[in-house]
């Protein structure tokens, strides 16, 4: 898509409140009945016991949202567990190398499989930014970008975080090439329009692909968090 229009463009769309978050063992419940405990190789006991001690503590406070370490849980694994109108998510074709996106230099993950985000936010006031001026203005805002398995982990809690016009990047991911430098794709997930190599069939499912870092565009925003914490500790 053209960089036709500045990054504070009025073509952004208005900013929408989500509902909050279940609490962490609802959110627990969730995985579990979708199978992703047993993607992570975890016990569903095990699943249940962290997100207790979650809800006891009330780490992060309200709104936290409970994730599995993408080396758990990969998004390739992750993306056909949404749906949206009983269609199931998938992976664009030209994105076969989905799992090898891994974080950030700047996003420092617990050394654990479960943990939690808190003050998730979908950046729709960066709505027509492209990566490339999000992402130092999310490190000003001492906010950190969500990863994409993150993203994922958000929509299967909270399908209303993915509306058409209002979906999101996760500039948390990237993938990094042999000769070290940076790919120039930057995964988010959206709605399909059912065009092109998608097929007609996959209209309106949730859709995982990529942008180029220098590529703005009005439906995207950019997924972010305060910070991610195990047991009350920060990681990093």
């Amino acid at each position: 898509m053209p960089e036709t229009a500045s990054a504070t463009s009025t073509l952004s769309p208005a900013p929408t409140v989500l509902p909050v978050l279940p609490a962490p063992s609802v959110q627990a419940e969730r995985l579990i009945g979708l199978g992703v405990h047993e993607i992570a190789g975890l016990s569903a006991a095990e699943l249940r016991a962290f997100a207790a001690a979650a809800d006891a503590s009330g780490a992060g406070g309200e709104g936290v949202l409970l994730a599995v370490h993408p080396d758990r849980a990969p998004a390739s694994a992750l993306a056909p567990l949404l749906r949206r109108d009983d269609k199931p998510g998938f992976v664009v074709v030209d994105m076969a190398d989905v799992d090898l996106f891994t974080p950030i230099d700047t996003v420092a993950l617990p050394d654990a499989p479960l943990y939690l985000l808190t003050g998730v936010d979908r950046g729709d006031r960066m709505a027509n930014w492209s990566p490339d001026e999000a992402l130092p203005a999310l490190a000003a805002e001492e906010r950190t970008p969500l990863l994409l398995t993150e993203g994922i982990h958000w929509v299967l809690q909270q399908p209303a975080a993915l509306e058409r016009n209002r979906c999101f990047m996760t500039i948390g991911s990237r993938l990094r090439k042999a000769n070290g430098a940076v790919d120039a794709r930057t995964p988010a997930v959206w709605i399909s329009n059912g065009t092109g190599r998608d097929g007609r069939e996959r209209r309106n499912a949730p859709k995982v692909g990529w942008c180029w870092a220098g590529n703005r565009h009005t439906w995207l925003g950019f997924a972010s968090a305060t910070g991610r914490q195990v047991g009350g500790r920060t990681a990093g």
